[in-house]
């Protein structure tokens, strides 16, 4: 690893931070609703699956209007809690009355509830890269949490375009996301990069 990656992404954080901080409520509010259009229309594939959801942090896409729509197609959903330092993320189980808890940050996360494994993941990235890669808070627990899961989830990126990067410096341990959603528009992670999707397309399987 460079010995200035660490000071590098630090930074980069600090202003992708400010920057999403800083993004007036009305502006966010359009913003949101452009996302979770295109996660509605275009990812109908995930009925049927464990659906790794979070509560927004720091001006992050709100995903629980999506949330709440999957829950009245019967999907499951899941956010992840934190059980020690340095281990894998667990997903529980969550609906709308729930028995919560606040966990680190004040965030509330489901107490007590079944155990899911994750098929599809909404993942926020601070910041997000040509290639897909994420830039995330740095305490690694997706990356840990990744690498530990059996089966690889669908790995769909949501943010918005000012999390745009030309590179996060990924290094052996990044996994890139599978998709990427912003409010312009839907990115497939290729080989080759980010490639734009079409208006017409819709996720087959998954």
């Amino acid at each position: 690893m460079d010995s200035d990656l660490q000071p590098w992404r630090d930074a980069r954080r600090r202003e992708l931070t400010a920057a999403r901080c800083a993004v007036p409520a009305p502006l966010r509010r359009q913003w949101n609703e452009a996302i979770t259009q295109q996660l509605q229309t275009r990812f109908a594939a995930l009925q049927g699956m464990v659906v790794g959801g979070y509560w927004p942090f720091r001006g992050e896409f709100d995903p629980r209007f999506f949330l709440h729509h999957l829950r009245r197609g019967g999907e499951r959903t899941a956010p992840p809690v934190v059980v020690a330092r340095n281990a894998p993320l667990q997903f529980r189980a969550w609906w709308p009355g729930a028995p919560m808890r606040r966990a680190a940050l004040g965030l509330p996360v489901p107490e007590g509830t079944e155990v899911l494994a994750p098929q599809a993941l909404l993942i926020p990235p601070l910041g997000f890269d040509a290639r897909g890669y994420r830039l995330g808070y740095g305490g690694g627990y997706l990356d840990r949490t990744l690498a530990a899961l059996p089966e690889q989830p669908l790995k769909i990126g949501v943010a918005f375009e000012l999390s745009r990067m030309a590179t996060i410096r990924p290094q052996g341990h990044d996994i890139a996301m599978d998709f990427i959603v912003t409010e312009l528009g839907l990115y497939r992670v290729t080989p080759h990069g980010l490639a734009r999707v079409d208006d017409a397309w819709r996720l087959a399987s998954a």
